[in-house]
């Protein structure tokens, strides 16, 4: 079954491109980003490590612990972060952990596989998931991609800045929000609670209905 926002991610051991990892342990108290790609040595696969690799600053920055995962031995995962350092115009170190999967056991608990993607025996591989998890080990967001679409790792971390203010702050982010810009005050607070709340201040925008929006 599916995970569903808010579930308990489960738990894990597995050898990976750095060795075993327990996954709670790994995670400890801190947000958590793992996702997984289909293959190994394949083109798309390679532009998207390398993007995570050249990134890791920002994540690092914002406390977050990066997990890759794909169905290939963890052999197979130290050989290719080569091709993926080369690669990388900024020749980005890959220093993040690419779990390795072959049985498929933690892609079954994720609900992480491709039906129609399949490997040379014939075995479904893991689809472009996307899992985010809380300090609480729970699932805070999921995307899912196919095969054959790239993410855009960025996009995951302007995400990742929402999650990471509205976790702590009674507020919401309007659409393309960036870190730093206006967001919302949550509509079910009134705006005496949110003065106490806001002290700074807020404004509200006029609508042609007799709701208003809070921004701050």
């Amino acid at each position: 079954m599916a995970l569903k926002l808010g579930d308990t991610v489960p738990d894990f051991v597995a050898d990976s491109s750095v060795g075993p990892i327990k996954l709670y342990e790994y995670i400890d108290n801190s947000w958590a980003i793992l996702f997984s790609h289909p293959n190994d040595f394949t083109p798309v696969c390679t532009t998207e490590l390398g993007a995570v690799g050249k990134l890791m600053p920002e994540f690092e920055k914002r406390g977050i612990k990066v997990l890759a995962l794909s169905c290939d031995e963890a052999e197979r995962h130290r050989a290719w972060i080569e091709d993926i350092e080369s690669f990388s115009e900024a020749k980005a170190n890959i220093t993040y952990p690419i779990v390795a999967d072959p049985e498929r056991e933690v892609a079954v608990k994720y609900g992480m596989l491709d039906p129609d993607e399949k490997d040379k025996a014939g075995m479904p591989v893991t689809a472009r998931a996307v899992f985010v998890i809380g300090p609480d080990k729970r699932l805070k967001l999921s995307i899912l991609y196919p095969a054959t679409t790239g993410r855009n790792f960025s996009e995951i971390l302007r995400v990742i800045d929402s999650l990471l203010l509205t976790a702590n702050y009674s507020v919401a982010t309007p659409v393309d929000w960036k870190h730093g810009e206006d967001c919302m005050v949550l509509p079910s607070i009134p705006n005496h609670t949110a003065n106490e709340l806001f002290p700074k201040g807020f404004r509200t925008v006029p609508l042609p209905s007799v709701c208003y929006g809070s921004v701050v």
